[in-house]
């Protein structure tokens, strides 16, 4: 005779309860009698109906329920719902961010009741009886983040799914075969959910667009775009609206600004740009001072609230630098024409004129709409040679045009002039508190067919740094004007939050495994000590590491009306006034600056709120569509390396796998814990590390090892290497 297992009932009646208090919590506000619950739960045979009302019965004993009329049932009301966002990791365990509450609520992967990364979500929460943790279920979705995603098809003879990357969709997207689309196996898709069913696993969804075959380069290009939901063309109405738009410099119009033509006015950008948002002139002025204009392209003469131009570009809140493209704010007649300051033309702009003297001290300001003539265009290869050689000839190897030729004494004096006076403010800035993060940025040299053939670094050099120094001029001084007005008004400001404690004790907790310290006494030691930490690893195998966590413990820098000042930049009032043809928050400045220079009256604090969010959230998915690009870059690179080896840094330690930076090219890999073959290892959290069981081998954060490509998979964006030892092993 067989046993019957212990416990066996017990977990059949909490398995009843469980389902029975999800069902009540979903509809808190609605009453069921035992009959309804086993319709909703899908039972109809009289045993499943027995332990129904016996469950019923012992949770209204228990009070966790109430009986308000005979036969039915109520979840007692409780101040246990909640109302947030829902986040969700790439192990797929969920958490409900909710305003007001200290701790984020925990949800574990059955709670979550097919609730998606980024939805407003509903959720009760309860305690555990085992640990008494706080975790929550999700009892309804109140507002999807969003409903179309991208994935690669499979189709079969009936019907077809969709696999979805990520964790933005966690389960296959069923389609049925009518709503195709033409789509074919192996296709990348955008698919629309279309419903949910309660009782399956898979939504069902359509095919709205096909994308093209996984792996091409230009689909895979227009997937990371469409994933994050940005734009790759504009729609016909809105390129027309901007063609027709009058460019022409106007005569009447040049009356209603001040007049800088003859002042001389130059560029310096990247060599590659084609938007140049901002130009400097510089004059001696007869008291012995210097007067300096931050001259930037008078975006809102052309772009006017209420137009569907302005729609589209409010919309897309910023351009997003891909690596082999740029997908502009702007259409094109405005972002590398009429707006872009370019040599030998005369252009409407937006100024902050500065008078300092010769110790970088301003001594009068003034902001206003201005009319300039830009003398020349520098690319930072060609200024920086000027700052180097402290003359004004410029060499083949750097020139724009591929052939030396000689500058304007004039230009050539007041490049040099202005990099004296931009390093007196950065050395003030720093002095203040200012945080230092020349983070090493990769770059890729690609083929006609944009295929990656090369990798390359960018640092910033001086003049790099001379015009950053004077756009932050720009953008604290422009906020410094408005923001110290009295009555208070509105405007936009760039705030960034002080470091939080937890993060920055995670840091040092990494840090010192390389022999570095932190001193986070108050917030001006912190700042210094950071500054000496990434002077410090400058050059070395850790530093491109050290520089990502050092980032990763700060806040993250947003658009807000609520000025709190910006820590990285040691600034009580900050803003962003001089790139209005790549970010739409600039555009809001300057007609917001503007509106106050005529007497306006405050600009309403709820719409402006609103619309900084909007513009700080898609910042975000910007960068993560950036950041994706690079990543789809490095793999395809790497894909041509596969039987070289390279030396590496471990830059991550999980229990399921070994993350290393190839220090040549900065590629991220993974080695899984199953592959390393020599062992069996675990993962020591302490010590990140992952350690041999036998060998007492050990490969921790920091360490330099040698690797080689096992797998590169263009799709998922995604490097496996082969472990091939420590460097001190295999040199």
């Amino acid at each position: 005779m067989r046993k019957r297992k212990k416990g066996g009932k017990k977990q059949q009646s909490a398995h009843f309860t469980e389902n029975i208090l999800t069902i009540l919590r979903k509809e808190h506000t609605q009453s069921f009698n035992y009959k309804q619950i086993a319709a909703k739960l899908g039972l109809n045979d009289p045993s499943s109906r027995n332990h129904i009302v016996k469950s019923l019965q012992r949770l209204k004993g228990e009070g966790s329920i109430q009986e308000i009329e005979r036969g039915k049932y109520i979840l007692t009301p409780s101040k246990n719902y909640h109302t947030g966002v829902m986040d969700i990791t790439s192990r797929g365990k969920g958490y409900v961010i909710v305003e007001g509450l200290e701790d984020d609520i925990s949800i574990g992967k059955k709670h979550l009741n097919k609730a998606l990364n980024g939805d407003i979500v509903e959720v009760y929460v309860f305690k555990r009886k085992r640990s008494g943790k706080l975790e929550g279920e999700v009892t309804k979705i109140i507002e999807r983040k969003r409903t179309a995603f991208v994935g690669t098809i499979q189709v079969s003879d009936k019907f077809a799914f969709v696999e979805c990357p990520g964790y933005s969709m966690y389960t296959d997207i069923f389609v049925p075969k009518s709503k195709i689309n033409k789509a074919q196996s192996g296709d990348k898709v955008i698919v629309k959910m279309e419903g949910w069913e309660a009782h399956s696993d898979s939504p069902i969804g359509s095919i709205v667009r096909v994308l093209g075959k996984a792996g091409e380069h230009n689909t895979e290009i227009h997937s990371i775009l469409a994933q994050y939901g940005l734009p790759y063309e504009f729609p016909k109405e809105v390129e027309d609206y901007a063609n027709q738009l009058d460019t022409s410099i106007q005569p009447a119009e040049i009356k209603k600004r001040r007049d800088m033509r003859e002042v001389l006015t130059f560029t310096i950008d990247p060599k590659d740009a084609k938007d140049f948002d901002d130009a400097l002139s510089f004059q001696k002025l007869e008291n012995g001072n210097y007067e300096i204009g931050i001259h930037i392209a008078d975006v809102s003469h052309y772009v006017k609230p209420g137009t569907i131009l302005d729609d589209e570009a409010y919309e897309r809140a910023t351009s997003v630098y891909l690596v082999d493209r740029v997908v502009p704010m702007l259409p094109e007649i405005l972002s590398n024409n009429a707006c872009s300051l370019r040599p030998n033309e005369e252009k409407y702009t937006f100024s902050s004129v500065f008078e300092m003297n010769s110790k970088a001290e301003v001594v009068h300001k003034w902001f206003g709409r201005t009319v300039t003539y830009s003398d020349a265009r520098f690319a930072y290869e060609e200024a920086q040679e000027i700052i180097e050689t402290g003359k004004g000839s410029i060499s083949e190897k750097v020139s724009l045009t591929g052939k030396a030729y000689a500058v304007d004494p004039k230009i050539t004096e007041a490049v040099l002039e202005l990099d004296r006076l931009a390093k007196i403010l950065r050395k003030q800035r720093m002095h203040n508190g200012a945080i230092s993060f020349d983070k090493v940025e990769v770059k890729f040299v690609l083929d006609e067919n944009n295929n990656p053939e090369g990798v390359y670094f960018k640092e910033a050099k001086d003049a790099n740094k001379l015009i950053e120094e004077f756009m932050l001029l720009a953008n604290r001084s422009v906020a410094e004007f408005i923001g110290k007005q009295t009555p208070k008004k509105t405007f936009v400001y760039r705030v960034h939050d002080e470091p939080d404690d937890d993060k920055i004790a995670a840091l040092e907790n990494i840090i010192k495994r390389f022999g570095y310290k932190l001193n986070t006494r108050d917030r001006k030691s912190t700042a210094s000590s950071l500054n000496k930490l990434l002077e410090d690893v400058a050059g070395k195998k850790e530093q491109n590491l050290v520089d990502t966590l050092a980032i990763r413990s700060m806040s993250k820098a947003v658009y807000t009306v609520n000025n709190i000042g910006h820590y990285g930049l040691a600034f009580d009032y900050y803003t962003h006034f001089t790139s209005p043809i790549r970010r739409y928050p600039d555009v809001m400045v300057h007609r917001l600056l503007q509106q106050y220079l005529d007497g306006g009256k405050s600009a309403s604090e709820d719409k402006y709120e609103l619309q900084c969010r909007h513009s700080s959230d898609m910042e975000g998915l910007a960068s993560n569509a950036e950041r994706d690009s690079i990543k789809y870059m490095q793999v395809k690179y790497m894909m041509d390396h596969k039987d070289q080896e390279f030396l590496g840094v471990i830059s991550g330690v999980t229990e399921w796998g070994v993350y290393v930076e190839i220090i040549s090219n900065k590629c991220e890999g993974m080695v899984r814990v199953q592959d390393l073959k020599d062992d069996h290892y675990t993962f020591d959290k302490d010590e990140f590390a992952v350690i041999g069981s036998k060998t007492k081998n050990v490969y921790q954060l920091g360490d330099e090892v040698y690797v080689k490509v096992k797998n590169a998979d263009l799709v998922k964006k995604h490097l496996d290497f082969t472990m091939l030892g420590h460097k001190k092993d295999v040199e």
